[in-house]
């Protein structure tokens, strides 16, 4: 039997494979396989398009070098993607972040240590050679007020 459906897409459609193409429309992005849409997530949606993508890949309906050539993203990133989709599965794209945007070096009790040596007048590339961390890492805790410079 022959082909049953015709690949129908709308003018303004990006075509990532013959039978893939993606489309923005109102703000809202949709992937369309042989002129269905089978995918879709807002514009500014990075999450959902790392998903989509990867899942698109896994699916066999495109290559890494498909979606790297259509959004101008790197091979390595999508092949990431990729990689972390197949060994976590969907959970790892949208889990909640475990860090709650707190730095995972500058924990309380490194922050009191660094207080102290700040109290006694130590320089802050000193304390950064010392504790393993960047000095950026402690003007920036500084600049949010979580650790006190003495003023000369």
């Amino acid at each position: 039997m022959g082909q049953l459906l015709l690949p129908i897409f709308p003018g303004d459609t990006r075509m990532i494979t013959l039978t893939l193409g993606v489309r923005e429309y109102d703000g809202t992005v949709y992937y369309l396989h042989s002129g269905v849409p089978v995918f879709s997530h807002l514009s500014e949606d990075l999450t959902k398009f790392r998903y989509i993508t990867s899942n698109l890949i896994l699916q066999g309906l495109c290559n890494n070098q498909d979606i790297a050539d259509t959004f101008h993203v790197s091979t390595d990133s999508v092949r990431r993607w990729k990689k972390k989709l197949s060994e976590e599965g969907d959970v790892a794209f949208f889990k909640e972040e475990s860090r709650h945007g707190r730095s995972h070096k500058l924990l309380p009790p490194v922050l009191n240590r660094i207080q102290v040596k700040l109290d006694q007048g130590q320089s802050s590339y000193s304390i950064a050679k010392e504790e393993g961390i960047s000095e950026g890492s402690i003007r920036y805790a500084i600049n949010l007020g979580r650790l006190k410079k003495i003023q000369n």
